[in-house]
């Protein structure tokens, strides 16, 4: 991250503690994060983050000559760049508060804005993952025509697309908690969607509960798997409204059009990303109420927070995004 880093008023060792403490509150919100390839990225670092990707090597279908050392093969591999951006808010806050406030103040909005940044930061990913060019679309050939729901067949039909293209099911996702780390888990795509979904999910065949595993799940906000392809559902995760055909029996906002879903199919590579974990993701700011130049009475203060992330998608053919209705209850 380019520049000096400030944080108001704390010290760089006060600062430390504040997001450590900002990190425990956000990590539950970073449902994507967890299935990112992660590229962090040092302060006073470069704006422009690398992601490299390995092709296949070709298959050496031709028999050894004895005695014969055979030519080998050259690694290649694709580079994908993305420019970091810087996000952030702030609350501001009187120095009456501060005074009779019976709660501890300060300590309260730093948990508030806590869940603001990784919600700000999730959905920022989001929007870039859900541009992604490989699409399935529930009914029809377009957005506009979609209103019926997730089908058994249709999830094949995309699974079978990542596989056709050899794409490798995730077989480890980085560790829920604010330090920087990965851990391993079950094999399997992955899909992430709207919590609307979840009856129309839990309706097909050969759902199997999450409660019901026998191994740790890959997330604590995993619903349940069909096949082989595990579902995580989040709020962030939302619908286009209206987007889609004549609602029928589906969830519309406006009551005639039926509102259209994306679901992301994940495999292992699909994305990546600047992680929001580790001392130099997140930077906490706080300023405490006293005078100055344009507050002479010291009466306002501010505590807020800044950030530079990115997303990229590394390969399209890895991923899939299905959109669909939900069903009405």
């Amino acid at each position: 991250m380019a520049g000096i880093t400030t944080y108001g008023d704390i010290s760089p060792r006060t600062a430390a503690f504040a997001v450590a403490k900002m990190l425990v509150r956000a990590t539950p919100y970073l449902v994507l994060e967890k299935f990112m390839q992660m590229y962090p990225i040092p302060s006073n670092s470069s704006k422009v983050a690398k992601f490299r990707r390995y092709e296949a090597l070709a298959l050496a279908t031709t028999a050894l000559t004895e005695g014969v050392t055979p030519q080998g093969k050259t690694l290649t591999y694709s580079d994908v760049t993305a420019t970091l951006y810087q996000y952030g808010d702030f609350v501001p806050l009187t120095d009456v508060i501060a005074d009779t406030h019976e709660d501890p103040v300060f300590s309260e909005v730093q948990d508030i804005i806590s869940e603001q940044a990784a919600q700000t930061i999730e959905t920022v990913r989001f929007n870039v993952f859900k541009a992604g060019t490989n699409v399935f679309y529930g009914n029809g050939s377009a957005r506009t025509d979609v209103n019926t729901a997730l089908t058994l067949t249709l999830q094949r039909k995309i699974t079978r697309s990542l596989q056709r293209q050899n794409a490798a099911p995730i077989t480890k996702v980085t560790a829920t908690s604010p330090n920087y780390g990965t851990t391993p888990c079950e094999a399997g795509y992955v899909a992430l969607c709207h919590v609307d979904l979840e009856t129309d999910i839990r309706g097909i065949a050969g759902f199997i509960n999450a409660k019901n595993y026998t191994s740790a799940p890959v997330s604590e906000h995993v619903l349940g798997s069909i096949e082989r392809t595990r579902y995580i559902t989040s709020t962030i995760f939302s619908a286009w409204a209206d987007g889609g055909g004549n609602k029928g029996s589906m969830v519309s906002t406006s009551g005639t059009k039926a509102d259209v879903y994306p679901i992301l199919y994940l495999s292992q590579n699909a994305i990546a990303g600047v992680p929001l974990k580790g001392k130099d993701s997140l930077t906490p700011i706080v300023l405490n109420p006293k005078p100055s130049g344009s507050d002479p009475l010291g009466q306002r203060g501010y505590v807020g927070w800044k950030a530079m992330t990115t997303a990229v998608i590394l390969n399209q053919a890895f991923m899939g995004r299905c959109e669909v209705a939900a069903t009405e209850l």
